[in-house]
């Protein structure tokens, strides 16, 4: 009988847990879909959708009764909020800048579960959790070639073969 039991066990350890749906919802926002068991999309679910309903506090909509100083606070509170539980900045930058624009309507409800044929070995509910919105797999690769491209820095020009050469043999 579990009387007062709020937190789903998934039979795992407290820390166990909490590192498995960090991975998960970070698994999530970066690529906007992921599969799994039904029971643990259901964890990851509710944490997602208070993770996306966070980065909303900081839209200019949201802030706009409080003056410059309070404004710039509750931004920062919530930045620094965000990146304790993710703890990835390239995620946190994604889901303050793009998530946050994206669902800045939508009042709730950010994800959905679609159910899947059991697992075969052991007859486990299967299921995809993805994001209402989403973004095509081809505009998110598009968006990391992209990301690749402005990291990488530009390359030195070579110097001629031949000035290598002549200095080879000048030296002898």
């Amino acid at each position: 009988m579990n009387k007062r039991n709020k937190v789903k066990q998934l039979n795992r350890s407290a820390d166990h847990r909490k590192a498995m749906i960090q991975n998960m919802v970070i698994s999530l926002l970066r690529h906007e879909r992921i599969e799994s068991s039904v029971a643990k999309l259901k964890v990851a679910r509710s944490y997602a959708e208070r993770i996306i309903s966070r980065a909303k506090k900081n839209l200019d909509a949201n802030l706009a009764n409080l003056d410059e100083q309070k404004k710039n606070a509750a931004i920062l509170h919530n930045t620094r909020y965000l990146y304790s539980h993710l703890g990835d900045q390239e995620i946190v930058n994604k889901l303050l800048k793009d998530l946050a624009n994206r669902y800045a309507e939508r009042v709730g409800g950010y994800t959905r579960i679609i159910r899947l044929v059991n697992r075969p070995s052991d007859n486990t509910a299967m299921g995809i959790l993805e994001l209402v919105d989403r973004k095509t797999q081809d505009e998110l690769k598009a968006e990391t070639k992209a990301k690749r491209e402005e990291k990488k820095p530009a390359k030195k020009e070579e110097k001629p073969k031949k000035a290598k050469k002549e200095k080879v043999a000048a030296s002898k």
